[in-house]
């Protein structure tokens, strides 16, 4: 027998209206309009089986289902974390030269593949290979879709089917997504051979495994980019792996160029990699280099001809904006002074003390009494230099942290900030001047709504 409960939750199920007949109520074409209010009612009937407090008025959420349906998935946000390179957040934030280019290269058609002096096809590498022989000192270039992809295609065209790629037990690392290089070889059809211990490698194992190995394709030296290993540890230096007679593959990891001497002393410079001999030098676009997601891969004429000639360089290949955000990125790189100032990863690397303390004021002051400026560190992230500690001022909320932060992502646009010993921190160092008022009415939203 039925309680009257349950006969009041079926009343008010048969209450519930058709779908056809709350889509009529929205303003949006017939399938978008009807996908909302099945969602609607689905909802509010979940909600009345499961004795929870369903939505007062179904059209006005049925017009908030539209508009998130409408709205795309992929947005903009706010970041507030103090991460410069927030692999969930993109990476990378792009330079406006790199910004418009993507834009001129989308608006129409381009001559992506095309020598315009010739009228005959051209290689879409030709559009960045000479800036970065000239940034790197190499003496060919190709670009591929991202890291991961040139590390694959440079162990695929040097060592290939069969070949043995010697790598130290030390550089054997998880890059990032799962992506660990023993499955990088061995997807690229060679064979690893691993030398030394996970703490130390002397020249001598290198030399031991070619002398033990007579179908070794090439030596793959991979940078702890995301961790480091302190204490009693030991590696050749790429200079030394290049002296031993076969074709050296450097994964730098982070795309260094160097462009602020002094700056970061521990991250490897791609042009010194080059200079030392290496064959192939891979790294990413996107981390420390400043632009979009890709995979260069720098270095020897006849070693960069044969990845060019191999069928992955096709499978693996920039597409047109990236590429275009690419070749406006590498030509900051010309003059270091604009660089500094004009890509967004420089930049917050070396924001001033002052800068900072000017912004979290501003910004604590436009949030108002539940806001303080406290100190936190930020962080590169990204997988690159994972040691670097960028002290400085950060805007601290009062209340509950989970609570805060879930509010400041629900605001359009959405703003990412961290939590730390139990605080929400909002970070100034990943905050652009014309971002503040945003990020201070989203916290002044987030604190009154709870």
């Amino acid at each position: 027998m039925g309680t009257r409960g349950d006969a009041g939750s079926a009343a008010t199920l048969r209450s519930l209206p058709a779908v056809h007949e709350l889509a009529g109520a929205l303003d949006a074409p017939h399938a978008l309009a009807v996908a909302a209010a099945r969602r609607a009612i689905d909802e509010h009937r979940a909600a009345i089986r499961a004795g929870a407090a369903a939505p007062e008025d179904l059209l006005a959420r049925a017009r908030e289902l539209l508009a998130e349906m409408e709205r795309g998935s992929l947005r903009r946000v706010i970041n507030a974390t103090g991460v410069i390179l927030h692999t969930n957040l993109g990476r990378a934030p792009l330079p406006a030269v790199a910004r418009e280019a993507v834009l001129r290269a989308a608006e129409g058609y381009s001559n992506l593949e095309l020598d315009l002096e010739r009228g005959e096809r051209g290689s879409r590498i030709a559009h960045v290979e000479e800036l970065l022989c000239e940034l790197t000192g190499a003496e060919a270039a190709i670009v591929v879709n991202n890291g991961a992809g040139a590390v694959l295609l440079a162990a695929a065209a040097l060592a290939g089917p069969g070949r043995g790629i010697v790598v130290a037990r030390g550089q054997l690392v998880e890059i990032g997504g799962g992506f660990r290089i023993p499955e990088v070889i061995a997807e690229s059809g060679a064979r690893l051979v691993e030398v030394g211990t996970t703490n130390r490698t002397r020249i001598a194992d290198y030399i031991r495994a070619l002398e033990a190995h007579d179908d070794i394709g090439a030596i793959m030296r991979v940078h702890q980019s995301n961790f480091r290993t302190v204490g009693f540890v030991e590696e050749v230096p790429v200079e030394a792996l290049c002296e031993l007679g076969v074709p050296v593959i450097d994964d730098v990891g982070s795309g260094w160029l160097a462009s602020q001497p002094g700056l970061i002393e521990e991250e490897p410079v791609i042009g010194a990699s080059v200079a030392a001999g290496a064959a192939l030098v891979c790294c990413s676009g996107d981390k420390l280099l400043g632009g979009p997601q890709a995979g260069l891969i720098v270095g020897r004429r006849d070693a960069v001809a044969a990845a060019r000639r191999h069928p992955l360089a096709r499978a693996l290949r920039i597409d047109k904006l990236s590429l275009a955000a690419l070749e406006a990125t590498l030509r900051l790189y010309r003059d270091p002074e604009r660089a500094a100032r004009e890509i967004p990863v420089l930049a917050m690397l070396a924001i001033d003390e002052e800068t900072l303390a000017e912004r979290a004021a501003r910004l604590a002051a436009a949030i108002g009494p539940r806001a303080s400026v406290s100190r936190a560190s930020a962080k590169a992230g990204g997988g690159s230099l994972p040691l670097l500690e960028l002290e400085g001022p950060v805007v601290a909320l009062e209340g509950d942290p989970d609570a805060l932060a879930r509010a400041l992502r629900a605001h359009d646009p959405p703003v990412i900030a961290r939590i730390h010993d139990g605080r929400v921190l909002l970070d100034p160092r990943t905050l652009g001047d014309d971002e503040l008022e945003l990020v201070a009415a989203a916290a002044r939203g987030a604190l009154d709504s709870g």
